[in-house]
């Protein structure tokens, strides 16, 4: 029986839980429409991938080459094992995505060690590196060979370049090469009003998860290799990473579409604009703690528990911790003033009921 197809959502329906929760912005859509007629060979061969090359050159440099994936996730696990040998361990923030949220996906497909360490605002520092970076030759020990950093962090906060450079230099210095996962690279160059080159290929960064599917696109990042030189067989490790699309074009001309022009740097301004409303907000809201300094589109904050479920009823967003109390709330390219603003009445009401 012939059914029409309808919309299953309400879309008026907001929230604050993740910018994944976010649509397609119009002009992703547009160019996926137009990337959609006719026959492209398959398997990155096609005239969009080619073209993404040169774009992708205009923002990080001449060396610079992408490698489209379908997710973050298969971004990160593809190039960390690009860079490491099968006795090899990654250096990382307690608080990474690569050690939290991915399900133990370094561990499990790519065979890799994480070597966490604890940070006060998800960012490492040469001092805190060396922690773990040690013991290279002790074959009881996993070898540290990769330090990886996410710009900006899960919780946040945003390197300076000088920072990142630091990191590098230190990194380097040991034999270390250095992963970049940026899942939200766009709202910290916003926040940073910096060209993205500046913190990433500029200051030695070696491998960047470059993200998009935060930022509007619809699906797809992609693994940009700065330094060649750093990585092995990088095509045939993202073809057994299940993450070489069949119809690539349809995820290059995404993320042309989102870096030929400026919609990346729109997009990111604004939802970091919409988190700086946020916060002010909250700020006058007795009770209420914003716990980390709010420089990208995130704000973390700490408010007593029943208030928290109360409000999750009425505005999706997702404890941290939820011992503490602590929440976070994400703002998106599509977050409106109204939609702030709605959720501070939402706030102020739940706090004195």
């Amino acid at each position: 029986m012939r059914t029409d197809a309808r919309a299953h959502h309400d879309p008026a329906v907001r929230g604050f839980a993740s910018d994944n929760y976010a649509g397609a912005h119009p002009e992703i859509l547009a160019a996926l429409t137009l990337a959609n007629g006719g026959h492209q060979i398959a398997y990155g061969e096609d005239d969009y991938t080619d073209h993404l090359q040169r774009v992708i050159h205009s923002h990080f440099g001449a060396g610079a080459q992408a490698y489209p994936v379908f997710n973050g996730t298969g971004a990160n696990v593809t190039a960390l094992q690009a860079l490491t040998d099968r006795w090899g361990a990654v250096v990382c923030a307690e608080s990474a995505h690569i050690n939290v949220d991915e399900g133990g996906a370094p561990e499990r497909m790519a065979g890799l060690k994480l070597l966490t360490v604890a940070t006060p605002d998800g960012k490492l520092t040469p001092e805190l590196i060396d922690r773990q970076a040690w013991g290279w030759e002790d074959e009881h020990r996993a070898m540290p060979q990769v330090v990886s950093i996410t710009q900006n962090t899960e919780l946040g906060t945003v390197y300076t370049p000088d920072e990142i450079r630091a990191i590098c230099e230190h990194a380097h210095e040991r034999g270390m090469k250095v992963h970049l996962d940026g899942a939200r690279i766009s709202n910290a160059a916003a926040s940073l009003d910096v060209p993205m080159r500046t913190f990433t290929s500029v200051a030695g960064v070696d491998v960047l998860s470059f993200g998009g599917t935060k930022n509007g696109m619809l699906f797809g990042e992609a693994i940009v290799v700065l330094d060649p030189d750093a990585v092995r067989r990088m095509k045939h490790i993202r073809k057994m990473s299940m993450q070489l699309a069949s119809k690539m074009r349809f995820v290059s001309v995404q993320l042309e579409a989102l870096l030929a022009k400026d919609l990346w740097l729109r997009n990111a301004r604004h939802s970091n604009a919409m988190a700086q409303r946020l916060a002010e907000g909250v700020r006058q809201v007795d009770g209420v703690e914003i716990l980390h300094e709010v420089q990208a589109n995130a704000v973390f904050a700490r408010l007593p528990h029943d208030v928290s479920e109360r409000l999750q009823k009425r505005y999706r967003f997702y404890f941290w911790d939820e011992n503490a109390g602590d929440v976070r709330w994400m703002c998106s390219f599509d977050t409106t003033e109204d939609d702030v603003d709605g959720f501070l009445v939402a706030l102020k009401e739940e706090m004195v009921r």
